[in-house]
């Protein structure tokens, strides 16, 4: 190992590489607890979407109310997926872009697993295998947008030495 990479590995390195993902996790932690479930989320969010869209009946809500939750779970785990494929990048630097991706999800699918799991012992939530793979669906279209720009603006990134 060269001087000059063992010195890019200090403490704070790894730190920069991990806390955000630790940080995302403990968001989702968050956001799976009683106080984030859907009969706690409708009356602010519909007070906040009605403001900008004028008012609406209460099954256009529902509808409404259900595409934001989903599209919450889409982008936030497409988030974390983004954080730990960054994290798995500074961590093996010598492995390609893609077995850096496929740990990145495998490790969002874990969290989201966890996440539901732990969602069906509350009574106001539900844990659904389909909300897993939504989460899923969004880590991978945003490591697919991340490679794509990647790919366009630093094509030399993808290139690790062996």
């Amino acid at each position: 190992m060269s001087s000059s990479y063992a010195k890019e590995r200090t403490s704070k390195y790894w730190l920069s590489a991990w806390v955000p993902v630790a940080i995302g996790i403990g968001v989702i932690a968050l956001e799976s607890t009683e106080m984030f479930g859907a009969d706690r989320t409708s009356g602010p969010l519909r007070w906040l979407v009605q403001g900008i869209l004028g008012a609406m009946s209460d099954s256009s809500w529902n509808i409404w109310h259900h595409y934001i939750r989903k599209s919450g779970h889409f982008i936030g785990y497409g988030t974390i997926g983004l954080l730990w494929l960054r994290a798995w990048w500074m961590t093996l630097p010598r492995f390609s872009f893609k077995v850096d991706a496929t740990l990145a999800i495998l490790s969002t699918a874990l969290v989201a697993c966890s996440d539901e799991f732990h969602q069906s012992f509350l009574p106001n939530r539900t844990g659904v295998p389909t909300d897993v793979l939504l989460d899923c669906c969004g880590a991978i279209t945003l490591q697919i947008i991340a490679y794509l720009f990647i790919r366009m603006r630093w094509p030399k990134r993808l290139v690790r030495a062996a």
